[in-house]
């Protein structure tokens, strides 16, 4: 082999290292890491970085690298601002540049975590990730309203970047894998509990309640088409009733024991589901969706999600009336689309 020729074939293998990169298909060994960014180090920023940013972090979690964050913070939710004020320093011991803007960070990045703690604050820090074509998955609640929601998906779609919210809770191996033991037979129901705590800036179930809510859904399945609900100062009760009669409850705590799970009734038998396997499933899960662009959980389901939740206060208010999801999205996407 001549020297032209082999200088041709070493660019040849350059260049398709370099396309096999952008495109995904090299192994994790050949592609660098790619560069994260958090907005919003008033929730799971530390934690999060933790995991990811360790040294001896493996698989898909070794994939990634949070390198740049920026602060955020509500005023007036003062968990908000305790829980920032106590991670700042911890995020940059970690290696992670604290920057003054969204631009600023997006210009950094590949990808993008919104992990603010305030829902209401999503729909615009999302904006101008979405404007420069960067994934991003946005932590629960997606929104602090069932509009801001379907406001946050349209928007994905106009700028053709790639988005996804969920709970930790929904990637805890006995709420996914529940249905498929062989001793429970069909799904029937569910009745779900967890923590429950309110927000007066949240509707109630957005703010805690959906760690509940979305296990729920995992275990059930959409197709839920109303809900009632049975309100006390320490406990919330939430009927939904889905296509076929199925029933799922979600009992949310504020007084007594606290915990997650579920149990759940089949065909043949009722067996125990749920729980919380910490963070690290659903961040495996994130890094999986930064590379290959596909969302574990579907934007239909998401909104029914939070239709459910929509739907749950409109009852509350109503003292205790089945209100039907179809109704709540309807209006929703009425609003939505007049904004």
């Amino acid at each position: 082999m001549n020297s032209l020729t082999a200088k041709a074939m070493h660019f040849a293998l350059a260049i398709a290292c370099v396309l096999s990169t952008l495109t995904g298909t090299a192994s994790a060994d050949e592609r660098p890491p790619l560069k994260a960014g958090i907005i919003g180090c008033d929730a799971h920023a530390l934690p999060w970085t933790k995991i990811i940013n360790a040294a001896d972090a493996t698989g898909e979690l070794a994939d990634m690298t949070v390198v740049a964050a920026f602060a955020g913070g509500s005023d007036d939710i003062p968990q908000s601002i305790q829980i920032r004020d106590n991670s700042i320093e911890g995020i940059k011991a970690l290696g992670v540049e604290m920057v003054d803007s969204i631009d600023e960070l997006i210009s950094k990045v590949d990808v993008v975590m919104i992990l603010s703690i305030d829902g209401r604050t999503h729909l615009e820090q999302v904006r101008p990730v979405f404007a420069a074509g960067k994934p991003v998955f946005v932590d629960k609640p997606i929104a602090g309203s069932l509009v801001d929601a379907i406001r946050i998906f349209q928007l994905a779609k106009e700028h053709n970047a790639p988005c996804f919210s969920s709970s930790s809770l929904r990637f805890a191996s006995r709420t996914l894998n529940v249905g498929k033991d062989p001793k429970l037979g069909e799904i029937v129901g569910c009745d779900q509990y967890a923590p429950c705590a309110l927000e007066p800036h949240h509707p109630d179930f957005f703010w805690y309640g959906i760690h509940g809510v979305e296990p729920l859904f995992t275990i059930m399945g959409t197709g839920c088409e109303s809900v009632t609900r049975v309100h006390t100062e320490g406990t919330d009760m939430a009927v939904g009733v889905w296509k076929g009669g199925r029933i799922g409850t979600f009992r949310g705590i504020r007084d007594g024991q606290r915990g997650y799970g579920s149990t759940v009734f089949g065909t043949k038998s009722i067996v125990p589901g749920g729980g919380f396997d910490g963070y690290e499933p659903l961040i495996v899960e994130i890094v999986k969706f930064f590379r290959s662009g596909k969302a574990p959980v579907s934007e239909a389901e998401t909104l029914e999600i939070f239709a459910f939740m929509e739907a749950a206060d409109e009852s509350k208010r109503q003292g205790g009336a089945s209100v039907a999801l179809k109704t709540v999205l309807e209006n929703a996407r009425t609003t939505a689309s007049n904004k």
